[in-house]
């Protein structure tokens, strides 16, 4: 992470990484804990802490399904579609064979209760505590007000829908352009609006003066 020591030589303390889902990750989570960074970043739709009535036991790492029965950890692997680091868990066929619920539980051609759950699920129940808290709260309303806006105004109204240059060195040297023309754009704002101010200042003090010189 280089951004980290750049900030640390400038004066700044990066404590907190707030973010959109797209940056969702167990991975992300992990370095980011690692760096020893809060991240408050929203997690995917598609995460899942454990199946629909099934309770987690995290001291011993094992699952109790809505029987009763407990599901132990069995291995760790890489899904070989995407490479994703995911946590075995499966029963016993003996666990599962007297079970009421089976036919619902297993269907009609699984013996026994298997599944599989993120090996990050402890970092993503940390960030999702974090995203759902006040502070997290506070967090996306300046995200939402402070970065979108940037990335809406440089896309809408600026050109920059798109990056035409070839290599990231160029594409930061066109992101960086971007930036100052955008911080430029906001100071004249800012220099407009002082110097209407002052203008009003200015003739409320000559007002004034005019009616002093009168009485």
């Amino acid at each position: 992470m280089r951004l980290k020591p750049r900030l640390n030589k400038a004066g700044f303390l990066w404590q907190n990484c707030v973010a959109d889902t797209g940056y969702s990750s167990g991975e992300n989570y992990a370095f980011l804990e690692k760096k020893q960074i809060k991240s408050f970043i929203p997690p995917h739709g598609t995460y899942k802490g454990s199946p629909n009535g099934f309770t987690y036991n995290e001291s011993e790492d094992y699952y109790i399904c809505p029987q009763g029965k407990v599901i132990p950890f069995k291995k760790v692997f890489y899904e070989k579609k995407n490479n994703t680091k995911k946590k075995e868990y499966r029963a016993s066929k003996k666990v599962c064979i007297d079970c009421p619920i089976r036919r619902q539980c297993l269907g009609r051609t699984a013996q026994e209760k298997k599944f599989t759950v993120t090996y990050y699920r402890g970092e993503y129940q940390r960030n999702i505590a974090r995203v759902n808290s006040p502070q997290g709260r506070y967090m996306k309303a300046k995200r939402q007000s402070t970065v979108e806006p940037v990335f809406g105004t440089l896309t809408q109204f600026m050109g920059l829908r798109k990056v035409n240059t070839i290599g990231i060195n160029q594409a930061n040297k066109c992101m960086q352009l971007s930036a100052i023309a955008y911080n430029l754009k906001k100071y004249l704002k800012f220099i407009e609006k002082r110097t209407k101010s002052e203008a009003v200042n200015n003739q409320e003090v000559c007002f004034s003066l005019k009616v002093t010189i009168q009485l």
